[in-house]
């Protein structure tokens, strides 16, 4: 065998090598995506719940508060009656944003570029973030509800005091949860105590599968360029 033929030899077991990295490669990069995939498909079983008990809750609520609106406002605590509407509200608003949950994990395809995947997650984490600050708003509610005009003039100062603090303090709860719940704070104990299981970690693992990809991927261009 002379040296030509062995340059050939050499440069078509070179082809071949490369040939069969690049399938592996793909190869892995679909398996990656569709663990990816598996993963934001197990947070579905929990949200459909969520959204069927959500979506029964506000409609029997619903049907509640407004026939108290129509047939008996002025016989019926004005602060039950503004409490639970706006409790039912900000229930309504926290169940459209799970059905747009639903509708970007459906949207979630192994076909699509690590980028488009990557954007439409970063939806999903927003979103489930913004859910989760919905919700707390409906905290000081909680401590209104059940209070009445009688109850505020009897003059029991002690148990007024009681639960203005009570309600100060979800007040001041509800609004600090509202501004510092952000990705930035997915380290602190907190934030991990609020968010944790299928409701999150689901997105975040998913996140960093995609990410490996992207990450080698660049890796390639760098040495394709080079």
């Amino acid at each position: 065998m002379n040296e030509n033929e062995l340059k050939l030899l050499w440069q078509s077991s070179n082809e071949k090598l490369e040939r069969n990295l690049q399938v592996n490669k793909k190869n892995t990069d679909e398996i990656t995506k569709l663990k990816a995939q598996n993963l934001l498909a197990s947070m579905k079983p929990i949200k459909i719940f969520t959204l069927f008990v959500g979506i029964l809750w506000v409609l029997f609520g619903g049907i509640i508060v407004t026939k108290l609106f129509v047939y008996a406002y002025d016989k019926v605590s004005l602060f039950f009656l503004y409490s639970a509407a706006v409790q039912l509200i900000l229930t309504a608003v926290a169940i459209g944003i799970y059905l747009y949950q639903l509708i970007m994990i459906s949207n979630v395809n192994i076909s699509d570029s690590v980028i488009s995947a990557q954007k439409k997650l970063s939806y999903l984490k927003g979103s489930t973030l913004w859910s989760a600050k919905i919700s707390f708003l409906q905290l000081p509610f909680w401590t209104t509800f059940y209070l009445s005009k009688e109850m505020i003039v009897s003059g029991n100062i002690a148990y007024i005091l009681v639960n203005g603090f009570f309600t100060f303090i979800f007040v001041y709860l509800a609004t600090w949860l509202f501004f510092n719940i952000k990705y930035e704070n997915q380290n602190k104990k907190w934030f991990q105590w609020i968010f944790r299981g299928k409701e999150w970690q689901p997105i975040l693992e998913s996140m960093e599968l995609l990410n490996h990809i992207d990450y080698y991927q660049q890796l390639d261009d760098d040495n394709a360029s080079h």
